[in-house]
């Protein structure tokens, strides 16, 4: 069975999908053939339905969560990882809730623009952006203040950018609970065996990443464009971690609290379909 498989190119994903790309481990007869893309442009496609198996972010996951079932490995899920707000300019927290000011922001299905619409409900003069391009518009004067998220929050400092916030904090002080950022889904309409082989595949390649650091840095170093591999190594330790493996029992509790925090402020519908995969009762046991 060939599947289509949608990731972004940043270092953290090209890390986890490498074994699977480069056929490091065992595919369990299963093939894929991969597209890369910005994380927005893969929640457009969810949307359209057009993967079988897609990264993207949590905030757009309950727009489709109809036609896709979330897996438990492969997610980027973690503590001190939010996405921040810079500005050019030193702002206080105040000028950014009275809503005056134009903010860039990924994309407005990002789980990034979802935090921020709960921490400033009234700052809605947003501007989306590639993620990439919010700190040139910040440096020319385009926007008063952006979200930024992956590897730009390594980098702003060294531009003259100032931190406003982070939402990532923001979110665990309200909450306690690590910060859901993206995860991977798989159609609901593949077989339920399929679905978990998927599972197991994917758990292996980052299981299989961790023990060997090294043998992916060509792939991620290919879809880096410029950055130096400190930067890559700093991206990859902040959003690959244990919940990548496994969501787990607290994984999976964060994200249903994100979903009941969007649900009661509004933001998206309710839930239809269970947001997790079944367990096939095989594997390591949750945590």
């Amino acid at each position: 069975m060939t599947l289509s498989l949608g990731f972004s190119p940043c270092p953290n994903d090209c890390f986890m999908f490498d074994a699977i790309v480069n056929r490091r481990i065992d595919l369990e007869g299963l093939e894929f053939t991969e597209r890369l893309a910005d994380v927005e442009a893969l929640n457009t496609s969810a949307f359209a339905g057009e993967a079988d198996v897609t990264k993207l972010s949590y905030h757009a996951y309950a727009y489709c969560a109809d036609r896709y079932v979330l897996l438990d490995a492969g997610s980027a899920l973690g503590r001190n990882c939010g996405p921040l707000v810079i500005s050019k300019r030193p702002i206080a927290r105040e000028e950014v809730a009275a809503g005056r000011l134009k903010i860039a922001i990924p994309g407005r299905y990002t789980t990034a623009n979802f935090l921020f619409g709960l921490a400033f409900p009234d700052a809605r003069n947003k501007t989306e952006l590639v993620f990439s391009e919010i700190e040139p518009a910040l440096l020319r004067g385009d926007v008063d203040a952006g979200v930024i998220i992956h590897e730009n929050r390594f980098t702003y400092q060294s531009k003259g950018l100032k931190k406003v916030i982070d939402l990532g904090e923001f979110w665990e002080t309200e909450t306690g609970s690590p910060i859901p950022l993206g995860g991977i889904v798989i159609r609901r309409s593949l077989p339920d065996d399929v679905k978990h082989r998927v599972n197991r595949v994917l758990r292996r390649s980052v299981e299989y990443a961790f023990a060997n650091r090294s043998a992916s840095l060509p792939y991620v170093r290919a879809h880096a464009q410029e950055m130096n591999e400190e930067v890559m190594y700093k991206h990859i330790d902040l959003y690959v971690n244990e919940y990548s493996i496994d969501l787990g029992a607290e994984g999976r509790r964060a994200v249903e609290t994100l979903f009941d925090r969007a649900r009661g402020a509004g933001i998206i519908p309710p839930a239809e379909r269970a947001l997790f995969l079944e367990s096939s009762g095989a594997g390591a046991p949750r945590r």
